[in-house]
């Protein structure tokens, strides 16, 4: 796998398995992860650390406060906000190696102040009609290995 920038960021998340799950994921594919506070668990969970396993150490891992550190962070970068909300699909994307793919919690899905800010990045994983959505990290590893396809 080539070298890239590709960033992922859990707005608020609150399973800490899933963001365990996702930690490794960002590890065996070189990315960048993002968390964004307030989390639904602390970051010494065992659950989050059996999840990550011995990945952990190796994550390049960035915590914000609130959702203006990010803003301030991503700057002028490119953003995708991931939701079954989304009006074009990850097939339809076209990513690039320096993307930030933001996902939203397990329950509530992205905060509305994002939606106003960047709804019209919105976009999703292709599904059966009528079922809701995918489990945050299985989501998570079908965007990123979708967007690393595409640029490597």
């Amino acid at each position: 796998m080539r070298p890239h920038g590709l960033k992922i960021v859990l707005m608020q998340p609150c399973i800490a398995p899933n963001t365990g799950n996702i930690a490794r994921l960002a590890v065996a594919t070189g990315c960048e992860l993002h968390l964004v506070r307030p989390l639904g668990f602390v970051l010494s969970d065992r659950n989050l650390r059996r999840s990550a396993m011995d990945y952990w150490p190796r994550l390049k891992l960035t915590i914000h406060d609130d959702t203006e550190s990010l803003w301030r962070a991503i700057a002028d970068g490119r953003l995708w906000l991931l939701s079954s909300k989304g009006t074009q699909t990850i097939w339809q994307t076209p990513f690039t190696s320096d993307d930030w793919l933001i996902f939203g919690n397990e329950p509530r899905g992205l905060p509305e102040s994002v939606w106003q800010r960047h709804g019209n990045r919105a976009i999703r994983i292709p599904q059966v009609a009528g079922e809701r959505c995918l489990n945050l990290s299985t989501a998570a590893g079908v965007a990123v290995y979708e967007a690393l396809r595409q640029i490597a």
